[in-house]
C-alpha cells in the first residue's frame, strides 16, 4: 500500500501523487487519459487534476480505464482563479458543479489554484461559499485546501474559517526553504501540510544541480549500493519531502519514470543526518522554478542561485 500523511480532519492522502496536467498532459485528450491509466497500474494512487489543466473529465476516464475503483483512487483538483472569476456564491457554486460534471463524483480535495482573486480582499469571500458548498452537500467528504498561497493569505482565510485548509499546493524544494519560513510558520500554526509541486526542480530545472547535486548524488549511491536497485537523486528528493510530511506532487508521460516515482516508496527513509544535510546546504541558495507564484508581496531572500 501506498504511504499516506494524515491531513487535519483526518483524512489520509497518498504521499506521492501524479499531476495530471503537466508536463504537455493539460488538454491533451486521450494522453491524459493512457497515461493516468500508467500511472496508477505502477502504483500511484492520488491523481492531481485542475480545471486549468483540462483533464478532470480524463482523470475521470484514467480510473475507469484502470480496472481500479473510485474509492481506491485519491483524486484532487483546483477551481480557477482568473481576472473573470467572482466571488459570489452563485458563481462559485457553478465553477465547482462544472468539475463535478466532468469528474462524475466529488473529489477527494477541492483546492483554490490562486489567492490572487480579482477583487482584493476577496479571498476569505470565496472560502466561506466553498465552505457551504460542503455543508449544502454539493462537496459532502470533500476536503478543502488552497494553492500558492502566502502567508497573509493563509491569514486572511483563517480569520473567517470554519473548515481549516487542510493542505497548500506549493513548489517546495530545499532551494525555497529560506524564502519560505514565514509560510512554514503559518502552517504550523493552522497545521496546514505541504503539498509540493515542482519538488525536483534542483534536479530537473536548475541549471547545474547547485550544491545540492553532489549530496544528493552521495545519498543516492548509498541507496543504490542498501537496496540493490538504481536509485537517483530525483528519488532522493521524493524521499526527502516525504520524510518531512510533505505530499510530493510530481508528473511524467514515461512509463519507466512512472515506475520510478512509485517504486521511491519502497525505499528506507532518508536518516535525520542525511535530511538536515540536505536542507542545511538548500537553505544556502534561492532558486524557484515557477516565477510567477510566490513572489508578489512575498520578499526573496538575498541568496545566491547557485548556478
Amino acid at each position: 500500500m501506498p504511504r499516506t500523511i494524515t491531513l487535519s480532519d483526518g483524512k489520509k492522502i497518498p504521499a506521492i501523487g501524479w499531476g495530471n496536467g503537466t508536463g504537455g498532459l493539460g488538454k491533451s485528450g486521450q494522453k491524459a487519459v493512457d497515461t493516468g491509466v500508467l500511472a496508477l497500474k505502477a502504483g500511484i494512487l492520488h491523481i492531481d487534476t485542475a480545471q486549468s489543466y483540462y483533464t478532470e473529465k480524463e482523470t475521470a476516464e484514467a480510473i475507469k480505464a484502470s480496472g481500479l475503483k473510485r474509492e481506491d483512487v485519491f483524486v484532487t483538483t483546483k477551481i480557477s482563479v482568473t481576472s473573470n472569476t467572482k466571488t459570489t456564491q452563485e458563481d462559485i457554486k457553478r465553477s465547482v458543479g462544472e468539475s463535478l460534471g466532468l469528474l462524475g463524483f466529488i473529489p477527494d480535495l477541492l483546492l483554490i489554484h490562486s489567492p490572487f482573486v480579482p477583487e482584493d480582499g476577496k479571498i476569505g469571500e470565496f472560502w466561506t461559499h466553498l465552505e457551504d458548498l460542503v455543508e449544502d452537500g454539493t462537496l459532502a467528504g470533500c476536503s478543502l485546501g488552497v494553492s500558492n498561497f502566502r502567508p497573509q493569505d493563509i491569514e486572511e482565510v483563517m480569520k473567517v474559517a470554519k473548515i481549516k485548509p487542510v493542505v497548500n499546493q506549493l513548489e517546495y524544494h530545499p532551494y525555497v526553504i529560506t524564502h519560505l519560513e514565514p509560510l512554514l510558520e503559518a502552517h504550523e500554526k493552522y497545521g496546514i501540510v505541504i503539498e509540493s509541486y515542482g519538488g525536483l526542480s534542483p534536479v530537473l530545472r536548475h541549471p547545474t544541480g547547485g550544491p545540492l547535486k553532489p549530496v544528493l548524488s552521495k545519498i543516492a549511491s548509498k541507496l543504490s549500493t542498501e537496496s540493490g536497485t538504481t536509485v537517483d537523486e530525483t528519488q532522493v528528493l521524493l524521499l526527502w519531502q516525504v520524510c518531512r510530511g510533505i505530499v510530493a506532487v510530481t508528473s511524467s508521460t514515461k512509463a519507466e519514470n512512472l515506475a520510478k516515482i512509485a517504486a521511491t516508496e519502497k525505499l528506507r527513509d532518508l536518516t535525520e543526518d542525511e535530511l538536515a544535510e540536505i536542507e542545511d546546504v538548500g537553505k544556502t541558495v534561492h532558486f524557484r522554478a515557477y516565477k510567477v507564484h510566490m513572489t508578489k508581496d512575498f520578499p526573496e531572500p538575498d541568496l545566491p542561485t547557485g548556478e
